[in-house]
């Protein structure tokens, strides 16, 4: 999925508010407008909800060791005791009761198997009189042309001490902790730990201004914050509209209906010229191949494909298990280097749990503390890896669910590597590459594939570093083309009909260990998960996408169908969410004869 410092269920959050969901009568309702905290699994979660003006019910919810704050809920109902609500950005539902103090919602998690999930009224108890700057304040950043709305909660409790949150409203990154909070005399400061910044600034006589500067990424902005009456919302994110279905369009009459759908993007959106954004695309239907290039692209362009590298991990895990080097149920541990985590009294990690997100490894480890932001992966190392493992142990969890890792994957890499006794990227080319012949392709560019490497592009189209992964590699270090990504894209149509290349012994097994690559062996919340590759039920497709801090992509194959697609684009993911998959989504929507995704909203 999506590789970066904020991802939930694998896919990059763009933080939201939720909307006004079901109206409610808050007069005759339980009075839950609050704060609440709860466990799933070793996830904390917190739980926000309130009530506007009209009584209407809504909420956002964060999985702060995820790093995904202001997760939209929707769909609000609550009559009599009973409370139910979604979060549609990962298909997950959460029903249950409210207690008669209110101060405890019991109920079930549903993200396509139900798990138990308790909130408890977050406790903090203000102060009785208030700090001088307790309160809400707005001010806005302005960085180059684009300005920032910012929201600063300020509040203390009976001891004196200080909290807040930030929302930058205009991003729709909502209640990002504050910590380091400090108050003294007229000087106010905090840190924001997930963005890596600080804001230091001085209180006005008239308690009404904070005048100060917001640092981040060794770049200062002046900030000035007033003090504001109401809290204001996020503008919520308008969902998705969908072009109407025509007949099933195969690969050969696509090109007429791309241009067609993409001409808003082009001319105003994410490809207009002023962006500097491209988009290449390659689609296989039956065997009958087509590229397409708009905006920046050309046929040759180079991107970042992001976590699409993990489904290239899981197919070098069954190279090997076809070649009899490793095992699927092989514990981790004993791949590493002897001495670096010590093996734990019952059930351990295997090479399997890692492959299918099912490790209880986090997100990503809490020593990943990067020298540059932006690129954040470049100084985190072997030992690095090893440091945080011998910490955390390699302890299975008694019931482990689908928890999307970066860590898991960059240390299946890692394994696998040591098993074999080379680098990531030598594996990679001997074990994938070279047998399926994909010479374009590599983690390290040569100098001629350098020269067609798209420069990238963060969300709102400022130029963005491109990302070099050392340990993190089998998570999302590889760079390619449209045309070598749709190789491998038929190569998973068809293992059969590999011609192999390379070393014998890849050569040999790479056609049986595509085949055993998509066995489908455990759920993913609503999906079920293959090694690496999710897989819809509902449409058919294999999928996985990815990004990075300046490249998006998406990726899928229908067997029953026989078509697939790549999408990759030289722009991360923005506040609409990601445009390489919107793109793929309306790619296999419209193969399939369904209403495709609008791609100009």
């Amino acid at each position: 999925m999506v590789l970066t410092r904020f991802v939930f269920i694998g896919v990059l959050v763009s933080f939201c508010l939720g909307a006004a969901a079901a109206a409610v009568g808050a007069q005759t309702k339980p009075n839950i407008a609050g704060d609440y905290l709860g466990t799933l699994g070793p996830l904390h979660v917190r739980l926000h909800v309130k009530f506007d003006a009209s009584g209407t019910l809504s909420g956002s919810m964060d999985s702060p060791d995820q790093g995904a704050n202001g997760l939209a809920c929707a769909d609000f109902k609550l009559e009599g005791e009973n409370l139910s609500f979604a979060v549609p950005i990962v298909h997950g539902t959460w029903k249950g009761t409210v207690s008669a103090d209110t101060k405890t919602l019991t109920g079930t998690w549903d993200q396509g198997s139900p798990t138990p999930l308790v909130f408890t009224r977050d406790t903090f108890v203000p102060a009785s009189k208030p700090s001088r700057v307790d309160g809400i304040w707005l001010g806005s950043l302005q960085a180059g042309s684009t300005s920032l709305r910012i929201q600063v909660h300020v509040r203390s409790d009976n001891s004196g001490k200080e909290y807040c949150s930030l929302d930058s409203l205009d991003q729709h990154a909502m209640g990002l902790e504050c910590a380091a909070v400090t108050f003294s005399g007229d000087d106010f400061a905090f840190d924001v730990p997930v963005v890596k910044g600080h804001y230091a600034g001085k209180l006005s006589a008239d308690g009404n201004t904070l005048a100060g500067t917001w640092s981040q990424n060794s770049n200062s902005l002046p900030l000035t914050l007033a003090r504001q009456k109401e809290e204001i919302g996020a503008k919520p994110i308008p969902p998705p509209t969908f072009d109407p279905a025509m007949a099933p369009v195969h690969a050969a009459d696509l090109g007429p209906v791309l241009d067609h759908d993409l001409a808003v993007a082009l001319k105003s959106g994410e490809l207009a010229p002023s962006t500097g954004t491209g988009v290449s695309i390659a689609v296989v239907d039956h065997g009958v191949r087509r590229y397409f290039n708009y905006g920046a692209a050309k046929p040759d362009s180079i991107y970042e494909i992001g976590s699409i590298t993990k489904t290239f991990t899981g197919l070098i895990l069954s190279q090997m298990v076809e070649q009899g080097k490793v095992k699927f149920d092989d514990p981790v541990r004993e791949l590493l280097p002897p001495g670096t985590v010590e093996k734990p009294a019952g059930a351990e990690i295997t090479l399997l749990d890692l492959a299918t997100q099912h490790s209880g490894l986090p997100r990503m480890p809490d020593n990943f503390k990067p020298a540059n932001d932006s690129n954040p992966y470049a100084d985190y190392h072997a030992a690095n890896m090893y440091d945080f493992l011998k910490e955390h142990g390699v302890a299975k969890p008694d019931k482990t669910t689908f928890l999307y890792s970066n860590y898991g994957f960059g240390l299946l890499g890692q394994a696998l590597s040591v098993r074999a006794g080379e680098s990531y990227p030598q594996l990679l080319k001997e074990e994938v590459l070279d047998p399926l012949g994909m010479h374009d392709t590599a983690i390290a560019l040569s100098a001629a594939q350098q020269a067609r490497f798209l420069p990238g592009h963060s969300g709102d189209h400022q130029p963005a570093h491109a990302w070099d992964l050392d340990a993190f590699a089998g998570a999302g270090a590889i760079r390619s083309t449209a045309s070598d990504m749709l190789i491998y894209v038929e190569a998973n149509l068809h293992p059969d009909a590999v011609k192999p290349a390379g070393a014998p012994a890849a050569a040999k097994t790479i056609s049986a260990a595509l085949v055993q690559d998509h066995e489908l062996r455990a759920d993913a919340g609503s999906l079920r998960i293959a090694l690496a590759w999710l897989y819809d039920s509902t449409t058919g497709n294999y999928w996985h996408n990815g990004a990075t801090g300046g490249y998006s992509a998406y990726a899928f194959f229908n067997p029953k169908g026989d078509y697939g697609a790549v999408v990759l684009v030289n722009m991360t993911v923005g506040q609409q969410g990601s445009f390489a998959d919107r793109v793929g989504e309306h790619i296999s929507e419209r193969l399939a004869g369904k209403p495709a995704i609008s791609l100009g909203d």
